[in-house]
């Protein structure tokens, strides 16, 4: 992820000196990002679950007609640049980790852009960092206590519940959750098994996401469905409002692991879900992140413009 911010970076710097206006621009944006109230969950509705058919092509028709609608421009694209920045969920997830790899992206996190550039854009003094700081649960101290050094509220993110597979045992997995919180992680990102999404044992992975909320506490639950691996956009879909209805407070495309990781039809599917989820319970909690590699300004502009568009529009394509 750290790559992506210097991507990042790099498109505000070349906007610079055009764009006097970023800081109020920015500050417009701030409430459409903010968290709400937790989601309370609701029982699972196995009817409503029944009744989803998602209708592929159409799908990938209105995933084109977004792409190809005209982006923001000037300044307004350094302010979605800079809002990108406070999403980003600053990561490493290696083998190789140490207490020092784990020390230095925390500070990162705590100044992601150099402060010459915040200063030409009046963005100096708007506290602007990643939105956290994620880690393994064996890295969760690691980073809490480089944070409290560093006088930083940056919350600490850990992933848990056999990332990313999710074929460990459940005691274990739950027991990771737990263990994780202990040490400090403010927000867990569970992932689901998706053996039981693939059969269609939808009963079975709500209560095993209900479990793993109850062990998350206060913490908030990101629920990762690895989209590439659910085969259809039904199973997506559904896969979606079952992690809606077991209280995840955010679900999340992909893990980075597999083949096929977040892509913008996928996307359009689970705010589709949310949406519907919002109307049905009016619990609008949850937000879609979409791990992308920002090889290009174009991504990180578009997938804000996904949820303008698929939140406010009529469900024709279901």
């Amino acid at each position: 992820r750290s790559q992506e911010v210097s991507f990042i970076l790099c498109g505000v710097q070349q906007l610079l000196q055009t764009q006097p206006q970023v800081s109020v621009l920015f500050k417009s944006y701030q409430v459409s990002f903010t968290m709400s109230a937790r989601n309370p969950g609701i029982e699972l509705d196995l009817e409503w679950l029944s009744n989803v058919r998602v209708n592929h092509p159409a799908v990938l028709r209105r995933a084109q007609q977004i792409q190809s609608r005209k982006l923001v421009k000037k300044e307004w694209q350094a302010a979605w640049l800079l809002r990108a920045v406070t999403c980003i969920d600053l990561t490493t997830l290696s083998g190789d980790d140490t207490p020092s790899n784990v020390h230095r992206l925390c500070l990162k996190a705590t100044r992601p852009i150099r402060d010459d550039l915040l200063k030409s854009m009046d963005m100096h003094d708007k506290g602007v960092t990643t939105a956290a700081v994620c880690v393994y649960p064996a890295r969760v101290a690691d980073a809490v206590k480089t944070l409290r050094a560093a006088k930083s509220n940056i919350p600490v993110a850990s992933v848990a519940t056999g990332f990313p597979a999710g074929q460990t045992a459940l005691k274990t997995r739950i027991e990771e959750v737990r263990q994780a919180v202990e040490d400090g992680a403010s927000e867990i990102d569970i992932v689901i098994n998706r053996t039981l999404a693939l059969t269609g044992q939808w009963q079975a992975l709500y209560d095993e996401i209900r479990q793993f909320r109850e062990a998350c506490g206060e913490a908030h639950m990101k629920t990762i469905l690895a989209v590439g691996d659910l085969g259809s956009f039904t199973n997506v879909y559904k896969a979606s409002l079952v992690a809606m209805m077991a209280g995840s407070d955010f679900i999340k495309t992909s893990t980075g692991k597999e083949t096929v990781n977040a892509t913008f039809p996928v996307a359009i599917v689970m705010v589709r879900a949310i949406r519907d989820f919002l109307r049905r319970t009016g619990h609008k909690v949850l937000v879609v992140f979409c791990p992308i590699n920002i090889y290009d300004l174009f991504p990180a502009l578009s997938h804000p413009s996904l949820n303008l568009f698929s939140l406010n529009t009529p469900p024709e394509y279901y």
